[in-house]
Order: structure tokens, then sequence, then C-alpha cells
């Protein structure tokens, strides 16, 4: 299964420079996992938070076990181990539900439920539970789900964001939205294939979007939205943003039908779905990103698979040079995933592009870079919480 837990990490400056490395060999995660990137230390720097492995003799744990894992702090500049702790909320894990899907997503996700001036806290699903835990890695609070079974389940990857405006982050699961302090705001087993989820504005305000039959959720649980089952029976991802400039508000985009390429582009202001748009094949049909190519002002790009969508016009692109996805039709997460950051300090945003299935990494930019500019990089939530599908 590849593996789920990390045994080598690597940092490279935007020329591929090596700047430092840890680790090596093992059994290597196959999916983006869990390793996440914030200032933790507040010296100006980023820092890596990871679950690392550490193998003993005497303790048998394969994939489906978390026993012999660890958090993990890391200096950015240098990689060096800052802090390490093995709370028992994550190594008493293990995979229970029959078929491992609510088990292989385990993403590190950087949340501020405590209100302070900068995130602090770090939320990560592992299978049927969801632990918080502060910035030394104690344990806030866990909540555990009871819905564990394929297909209805909650969201592989859940979202955290401020949804009620008190300044603290909330955690969504798609059935579920638990307040800063893990009590349940709502409970409510929406449409089936809840996939994936995200806390946006929408028409406004600050709402709960799952993909499970195209649900729009407010903070005390009615629904704004519901496409339902025939419209949307598989809502494999779902993303917002503001697509398309001759409709108010954001849209969202969402793969409604499963693994394949047909996505809904559904409007804020009326809740109508606006156009239904055929995105290029990619293996597996998983991988959308808004993206800010021409600047916050103009509407945002969809990325898919190595393609930039204008859904406004319902036309994509390729990206010139990329490869083809490495992996062969039988290794699942063989397609192009994406960051998108700005990197250039121009207000646009360019795209950081890899296949976990091979070794380089691509970095695009726009024509008509400046130079000049001295990039003014600012690190946040789209890099540090990227909404990576595998």
């Amino acid at each position: 299964m590849g593996g789920m837990k990390p045994t080598f990490l690597g940092a490279f400056d935007l020329d591929g420079k090596d700047l430092w490395s840890v680790g090596g060999g093992g059994n290597h995660p196959s999916r983006p996992m869990s390793v996440a990137v914030k200032d933790w230390t507040g010296d100006g720097a980023d820092d890596v938070i990871c679950f690392w492995h550490k193998p003993r003799p005497d303790l048998e744990a394969d994939w489906q076990s978390l026993a012999d894992a660890a958090l993990q702090l890391r200096d950015g500049r240098t990689g060096k181990l800052l802090r390490e702790a093995a709370p028992r909320a994550v190594t008493e894990r293990r995979r229970k539900d029959p078929v491992g899907a609510n088990w292989v997503h385990q993403r590190l996700l950087i949340a501020n439920f405590r209100g302070l001036p900068e995130p602090r806290e770090i939320a990560v699903k592992l299978g049927d539970t969801y632990v918080a835990l502060d910035e030394h890695f104690n344990v806030l609070w866990t909540y555990r789900t009871e819905w564990v079974k394929y297909s209805q389940c909650p969201a592989y990857i859940p979202a955290v964001g401020d949804i009620d405006g008190d300044g603290r982050d909330e955690l969504l699961t798609g059935y579920h939205l638990l307040d800063d302090d893990g009590s349940v705001m709502w409970k409510r087993k929406l449409g089936a294939n809840m996939d994936s989820v995200a806390i946006d504005r929408w028409d406004g305000a600050m709402r709960a979007i799952c993909s499970g039959f195209g649900h729009v959720m407010t903070a005390d649980g009615q629904a704004v939205l519901s496409l339902g089952g025939t419209l949307a029976p598989h809502g494999q991802e779902v993303r917002v943003a503001d697509f398309d400039r001759n409709h108010p508000g954001n849209e969202m985009a969402l793969r409604a039908f499963g693994h394949t390429p047909t996505i809904h582009v559904v409007g804020s202001a009326t809740g109508k779905i606006i156009r239904t748009i055929e995105l290029q094949f990619s293996p597996t049909n998983v991988g959308m990103e808004p993206v800010w190519w021409n600047g916050r002002d103009q509407p945002a790009l969809l990325f898919n698979g190595g393609w930039l969508w204008d859904l406004e016009q319902g036309k994509g692109w390729t990206l010139p040079g990329l490869p083809p996805p490495n992996g062969g039709e039988v290794h699942r997460m063989a397609f192009h995933h994406v960051i998108a950051a700005n990197l250039c300090g121009d207000e646009r945003e360019e795209l950081v592009v890899w296949d976990p299935t091979a070794k380089n990494v691509f970095i695009y930019t726009q024509k008509g870079v400046d130079e000049s500019i001295v990039p003014d990089y600012r690190h946040g939530p789209r890099q540090y919480n990227p909404r990576l599908m595998d």
C-alpha cells in the first residue's frame, strides 16, 4: 500500500538545489500525506510538522497501524528535530473500516481552535477519529464518528475554517460540524459519497460546502443548497472560488458523478447550475484546484490533472512541457497534483506541479513576469492546508 508514515524528508529551493534532507529508505507514502509547513516557533522561518515512522523490533505495526508513528516538529532551515511526541490518541489508532477508504487520507491540517493571532493547532483524521492537538502536540480533544462504511462515511479529508465568525476555527467532516472545542454544532448524514468538503464564502456568508449530493450548509445545520442524488449522485470533489464574472459571488465546481471528467458549475447567488463541463480525462479523475492565474481581480481558473480551465468559457489548455503521469494504468496515484502559490510577488499565482510516482517537480508561471519585482511570498492556508485529493 506504499505506507502511510514518512521515512524521508527533503527541502529544495525553487531552482532544485538541495537545502537539507533527513531519513531515507523505508516504505514511503504513495499519496500526498502527513506533512505540513508553517512557522511554528515564531522565528519568521517556516517549520515542518510531520508524522514519522519509528519502527521498533518489539512492535508489529503495518500500514494499518500508527503504533510506530510519532509527531515531529523540524526546523525548516535545517531539518533539525525540535520536538517529538507520540500521543496515545494517535498511536492507538488502527484501521477498522472494512475497505480502508477511511484510513488512507491522514492529512495534517493547521487550525486555529484557540483564537490565537496565528494558527497553532493541528487537526488530523485517523480513520473514524478526529484528533486536535496544540503546538506542543498535547491532545486538545478527540471525536469519533459512527459512520465508517464506504460511500456512507464523512469526507476523507476534513476542512477547517471559521464559519461562525468567533475568531476560532471549526472542523467540517461533511456529516458533522465540530466547534473549536470538539463539541458538535450539527450532525446530519447528508448525501452519499461525501468525499470532499470546504469552508468558504457562499452568497455573502461563510458556509459548509459538502460534495455529497451537492450541499451548502449554515453554521447551525440548515441546508442553503441541496442539488440531490439525481444531479450529484457521487460528489467526488468540490472547489469554491469566483470562477465566472458574469455571475455575482463565488461559484462551486462540483465533480458530480464520481471519478469522471464531468463537473457542474453552480452559482452562489441563485443556487442553480450555470453550466456542466466535461474536463479532460486524467488518471482517477481528481485533482481540481482554483488558481488565481491572472490575479485576484480576475476570475479564478481551475487546475485539473495538468490542465488549466477557464470555467467562464468552458475551455481548457494543457500546461506546456508537462510529461504524462508516470504510474501507468494500474497506479491510482499517478496524476498531477498542484499547490498554487504567489511565488513571484506580482499578485498572480504560480503552480507547483508534481506526480507522486515520479521524481520531478515543475513550477509554472505566466508570461510577462517582471523580474525587477522583489518576491513577497506569503505562506498561507492554501499552501499549508492544500486540498489535495487522492
